[in-house]
């Protein structure tokens, strides 16, 4: 083993008898100066980069405020130059304003009395009678008035008389506010076919049933007028429905306003054999 003097290090100690050209032994001799060096230049670094902003920004300001500031005056602007060759522009659309409401009244305008056209007076009651009025005056035949007399005139009522208007149909109303009704209600009515239907034996024979649709106008007086059928089954269903609605009772009228109209009513009636 070497003599190791009393100044060796733990360096010394550790590569004694070994070969320090190798290079591990100046790696450990170098680590805490490397160590150092690498701590300071991280420190400096990170210091740069804190203040790094607040430098960038203060050299900017300083340049913008070194910056020359130029008066530009617009009014000493030379215009662009125009080329004769090029033709003008277009003149901008002329813009159309609002129409308003207008009425039409001229003013007096002073003439001379030479030039006042004469003006003709109207005719008077004699000669209204006889004559007719136009747009000219013309002598023609004074018996010619017979011939254009119209026959309405000649016809018409004398002043005072009073002309009464034809009756009109009365209206058939197919919606009204009051629906008329079947003498206590509809439950009653169905009772009513129910009693007086009469299955024909046509129908009972073939095994037909099925619906009758009936149409009906309910007068103003409550009687049943025009039945019809909107859809039938035959056999003599259609027939039967019809003389039971026929034999109805007088029904109650609808009423349009309060008042009793004219109503055109649909009715289904069953045929059901049991």
């Amino acid at each position: 083993m070497a003599d190791l003097g009393p100044n060796a290090t733990l360096d010394d100690i550790v590569f004694a008898n070994r070969n320090k050209a190798y290079g591990a032994f100046s790696l450990r001799r170098g680590y805490r100066s490397d160590v150092t060096k690498a701590t300071i230049i991280g420190a400096a670094l990170f210091v740069f980069g804190m203040f790094a902003p607040t430098i960038i920004s203060s050299l900017s300001k300083t340049q913008e405020e070194e910056a020359p500031m130029v008066e530009v005056d617009l009014m000493k602007i030379p215009p662009p130059p125009i080329d004769p060759a090029e033709p003008p522009p277009p003149p901008p659309p002329p813009v159309e304003q609002p129409k308003v409401n207008t009425v039409k009244f001229l003013p007096p305008e002073v003439k001379k009395d030479e030039e006042v056209p004469i003006e003709t007076p109207p005719p008077t009651v004699e000669e209204i009678k006889e004559a007719v009025v136009a747009n000219e005056t013309v002598k023609g035949d004074p018996n010619a008035n017979e011939l254009i007399i119209a026959p309405e005139a000649v016809a018409a009522p004398s002043k005072g008389t009073v002309v009464e208007a034809a009756p009109e149909p009365e209206k058939i109303f197919t919606v009204v506010e009051q629906q008329p009704e079947f003498p206590g209600g509809t439950s009653e009515m169905y009772k009513y076919l129910g009693k007086n239907i009469k299955y024909p034996s046509a129908a009972s024979r073939a095994n037909v049933s099925g619906r009758v649709f009936l149409s009906f106008v309910v007068n103003v007086d409550g009687s049943i007028q025009d039945v019809s059928v909107l859809k039938g089954l035959g056999f003599g269903c259609d027939e039967e429905a019809m003389r039971v609605v026929k034999a109805m009772p007088k029904w109650k009228p609808g009423k349009q306003s309060g008042r009793a109209v004219r109503v055109k009513y649909n009715l289904p009636i069953n045929f059901q054999l049991e």
